[in-house]
């Protein structure tokens, strides 16, 4: 991955896709100062308008902000003169609009939250594929494709012939691998996730689990999205990314996507045409499972939220 700050690319793609330049990055390291570096962290991100979320832990660092080109190279040349974190690598894409309300920095015990102990990357770890050798991979017969994300992502988007464990969190991952037995029907196991931060823990708990042959998609959906030809492509539908844009497709375009907010869920145009969808408080996933009552709050939120806008403010609950 190449420094933004350096390369010309950053910038001409900008002009033609967005003024907001987003950055996923995450970093396995020994991190034992991490509760001491939030403060300034925090403090270089407010400096440089960045906005977005990053979670910092004794394992390393991961997140997602958004900013100017040259907010965002700021950020991530302060992030890399740590020495724990020099070799953080950090993926692009781009936003129409700001699409994080403000900057978080918190603490965590894991940096992406599987529950089970012990799991280091930076010790065992499955095998690294390049975007451009995993349609190989995943076309292999001998090859089990494993998509480790949830539920509500894998609905809008999956590759082809992969398995979906169906799982609400991430937590849930280690005891769906452990209840399927049938994995360990063909010899190589092919893994990916959004950024490729879930496959680092998921490689290293299945490599624990005996299996010998684990692969996982280096830089995730989204490097894959951005350097495969959409004619190549094997990825069917858009990946779920975890701010405003709710989706992105081939080349990291914006998606057709909004996100209900009331169950979070994403939506796909024809969804909003159902007649269970009503804007901020409910929609077809939701309908049936929500009362009159949350319904009713929704609403008055959803007013607040209309007020905002008409006031040209955007209210936090949006």
């Amino acid at each position: 991955m190449t420094d933004i700050s350096t390369t010309p690319r950053a910038q001409t793609h900008g002009e033609t896709h967005g003024q907001f330049l987003v950055a996923a990055l995450y970093h396995f390291a020994s991190f034992p100062r991490y509760a001491d570096f939030r403060a300034p962290l925090q403090a270089v991100c407010d400096e440089n308008g960045v906005k977005g979320t990053l979670l910092v832990a004794h394992e390393g660092i991961n997140g997602t902000i958004a900013g100017t080109d040259a907010g965002i190279a700021a950020v991530l040349a302060f992030l890399r003169a740590q020495p724990e974190l020099k070799a953080l690598e950090h993926k692009e894409s781009r936003a129409s609009s700001m699409p994080f309300l403000r900057m978080k920095v918190r603490l965590k015990k894991e940096i992406v939250t599987m529950g089970v102990e012990n799991i280091d990357p930076n010790k065992i770890v499955g095998t690294y594929v390049e975007a451009k050798d995993w349609n190989a991979l995943i076309s292999d017969p001998d090859t089990i494709v494993i998509d480790t994300r949830n539920d509500y992502e894998t609905a809008i988007g999956i590759f082809k012939g992969a398995v979906d464990p169906q799982t609400k969190t991430f937590r849930e991952f280690p005891d769906w691998v452990r209840n399927h037995t049938g994995l360990h029907n063909k010899p190589k196991i092919a893994m990916y996730c959004t950024g490729g931060i879930r496959c680092e823990k998921a490689t290293a708990f299945m490599k624990e689990q005996g299996f010998d042959e684990v692969y996982h998609l280096k830089g995730g959906i989204l490097k894959y999205l951005e350097d495969v030809p959409q004619e190549e492509s094997l990825w069917e539908g858009a990946c779920f990314v975890f701010d405003d844009r709710v989706s992105v497709t081939h080349g990291l375009e914006e998606g057709e996507h909004t996100l209900c907010h009331a169950c979070r869920q994403p939506l796909t145009p024809a969804d909003l045409l159902s007649p269970h969808h009503e804007d901020g408080v409910s929609c077809i996933h939701c309908h049936e499972v929500r009362t009159d009552e949350d319904r009713e709050r929704y609403r008055q939120r959803q007013r607040q939220i209309e007020l905002a806008r008409k006031r040209g403010e955007r209210h936090l609950g949006s």
